[in-house]
């Protein structure tokens, strides 16, 4: 009895450490240290990066955002949250915030309505 157990309890750490060392299906491909925004839903069509601060996204991204993704540097005092904006120069409501490291696929009161982020310390 005692070996099945042993060898239960063995069977299920290599199960779970194997699933927690696994990398995301749906990780977003987005360079380390930037803001990335999708065209479509679930990080698909063309995508746009930025590293720092943009007060007036190009045309073929503005108003057709669907997807978003955080990569940013994180630590102590760094500006590693995003706030995406509705209007030119961050201007009109936030449609969204991400926090380092956050993900979003889709999001339905934030979709086709971004024109301009900032970085920042918080949402």
């Amino acid at each position: 009895m005692k070996h099945i157990l042993a060898t239960a309890a063995a069977t299920l750490l290599a199960v779970t450490t194997g699933l927690a060392l696994a990398p995301s299906a749906g990780a977003a491909e987005c360079p380390s240290g930037n803001f990335c925004v999708w065209q479509e839903a679930g990080f698909g069509g063309q995508r746009a990066n930025w590293s720092g601060d943009d007060g007036w996204w190009e045309s073929w991204i503005s108003d057709t955002d669907s997807s978003w993704a955080n990569h940013g540097i994180s630590g102590p005092g760094i500006k590693d949250h995003v706030r995406v904006y509705e209007n030119a120069w961050q201007g009109g409501g936030m449609t969204l915030c991400l926090a380092p490291g956050q993900e979003v696929g889709y999001n339905g009161a934030a979709n086709d309505r971004g024109d301009s982020h900032i970085w920042a310390t918080g949402c």
